[in-house]
């Protein structure tokens, strides 16, 4: 399987849409929320697609203007596509566009749960750095993470 990795566009809603309504069983972006991000957000999104035009993920990152922090807003890979490395080349080339952008940090917030999610970002170096009792809409707590691209973030907890 070929995989392109590009900047996503408008074009790409009703498939980034689709894929969230695969990907997660809640806290999801709603369709308004997604137009905003891709369109008219201080952010910018990244898709991977195989050769035939489908969607296979996509990683949003949030940018702060005057901050060298960058957060990774929404992150996801198609659940029949995952262990493939898409997450990984995926997550990579964010990585390396917010350090073309001037980012020192990049951070993230995951589910406690999510041990697939949590495995991939500390082998790709990011750190535990603060515990989210009660984070999402079910209740499930979480972990926001940081990765220093240029200099370290802060504290370490784990």
């Amino acid at each position: 399987m070929t995989i392109t990795l590009r900047q996503g566009r408008a074009e790409d809603l009703n498939a980034i849409v689709g894929l969230e309504q695969i990907a997660f069983a809640g806290d999801r972006f709603s369709r308004r929320q997604l137009w905003h991000l891709l369109n008219r957000a201080h952010a910018l999104t990244l898709v991977a697609e195989n050769e035939r035009g489908e969607l296979l993920g996509y990683g949003l990152l949030l940018f702060r203007r005057g901050s060298p922090r960058v957060r990774l807003y929404s992150f996801c890979v198609h659940p029949e596509a995952r262990g493939a490395g898409i997450g990984r080349r995926l997550l990579e080339a964010l990585e390396a566009v917010a350090l073309e952008r001037g980012a020192a940090c990049l951070s993230l917030e995951v589910r406690a749960d999510n041990r697939v999610a949590l495995r991939l970002y500390r082998r790709l170096g990011y750190r535990l750095s603060r515990w989210l009792d009660d984070y999402y809409a079910d209740g499930c707590a979480g972990w926001q993470m940081e990765k220093a691209l240029t200099e370290p973030c802060g504290e370490q907890v784990v």
